[in-house]
């Protein structure tokens, strides 16, 4: 038995049908390139304007990152600042202090491989490479303790790589700050 051929009409009809969908279908691969175009553009997802460079070598010598300056700092205009390292297998300072509603940067680099930075139930999430700084202001509405792990894998001590955050009143940290220069909560 054999099948009638289609009329003109017919195929008429499914090449229009068959053009109609190859339209659309470009007409979305337009539309998710100029997303793409304005979200890497406007939106500015593209490597950060400014880059902050610093030799892992001689983090321990001179400049930000020597060991009398990392941890929190109260900063004149009332915001803290607070700078720290990632090497293998441990942050320094292991545990930092911070005021609840406050404005926080929080500043950090790697000594030696590729680090994360995570403080857990927040969306603070850096990564530390060496050679570079990262930095990232952030705001805490809540005291309380929070987990600090590392989320890069650095080596085969990374699973014991952990740090603290402990976040206190503003005015119990005004008070420790008033005391000492740089605030962590490991003496």
């Amino acid at each position: 038995m054999t099948q009638p051929s289609p009329s003109d009409d017919e195929v008429d009809h499914a090449e229009r049908v068959e053009h109609r969908w190859a339209t659309i279908s470009v007409a979305i691969l337009v539309l998710l390139v100029a997303m793409a175009t304005f979200a890497a553009l406007h939106l500015a997802a593209m490597p950060q304007a400014r880059v902050e460079t610093v030799d892992p070598r001689t983090l321990h010598l001179g400049g930000e990152f020597i060991e009398s300056n990392l941890g929190s700092a109260l900063e004149p205009d009332g915001s803290v600042t607070v700078r720290g390292i990632g090497q293998q297998y441990s942050f320094t300072p292991s545990c930092m202090v911070l005021p609840t509603n406050t404005l926080i940067t929080l500043r950090a680099t790697s000594a030696d491989v590729v680090h994360g930075f995570l403080i857990d139930g927040t969306n603070i999430n850096l990564m530390l490479v060496p050679g570079y700084v990262s930095s990232l202001n952030a705001r805490f509405d809540t005291p309380g303790e929070r987990l600090m792990p590392c989320h890069e894998f650095c080596g085969m001590g990374h699973e014991g790589m952990w740090g603290r955050i402990k976040v206190i009143d503003k005015a119990a940290f005004a008070r420790l700050a008033a005391d000492r220069r740089r605030l962590s909560c490991v003496e």
